[in-house]
């Protein structure tokens, strides 16, 4: 998915040293001190939505411009059209779609990115990025897991 809107290959990353993972657990226990509340935390919250099964799909999708219905169905084909409609409504909720009706006769209704919409894109883009490069040692991880039962 990534390929198509960049074209680019990324460079194997490299692991994180083992400092940033002190840091990172010490930010947690920083964070605990500071009275964190995973239960109201801005950044879960919004990860239930984008990480969602079907959001990242819809979002890239729309990347390339508004889409119809149909269009969206056909290029998410193993979504159902009772889930697309309700990942539509939610991100439209969520601000980051925009539902436009157009006023013909029947009405036609296409759904384009928000700009909060739009700046999400890079993220993502990142992210199946990473995924891209990664799946086939995940791949090799999971079926070494798998091997140990």
């Amino acid at each position: 998915m990534s390929r198509l809107l960049s074209g680019n290959p990324l460079p194997r990353p490299e692991a994180a040293p083992a400092s940033e993972e002190r840091s990172a657990e010490s930010a947690l226990q920083r964070w605990q001190k500071l009275g964190f509340d995973p239960s109201r935390c801005p950044v879960r919250d919004v990860f239930d939505h984008v990480g969602n099964k079907w959001t990242a799909l819809i979002l890239m999708t729309l990347a390339a411009g508004p889409q119809r219905f149909s269009a969206l169905h056909r290029a998410i084909p193993d979504i159902s059209k009772r889930m697309l409609t309700q990942s539509l409504r939610d991100l439209e909720r969520d601000g980051l779609i925009h539902r436009h009706v157009h006023p013909t006769k029947p009405p036609s209704v296409d759904y384009r990115l928000a700009p909060l919409g739009l700046s999400i894109i890079g993220p993502l883009d990142t992210l199946a990025r990473w995924a891209e490069v990664n799946h086939p040692e995940i791949r090799d991880a999971r079926a070494r897991f798998d091997a140990q039962d």
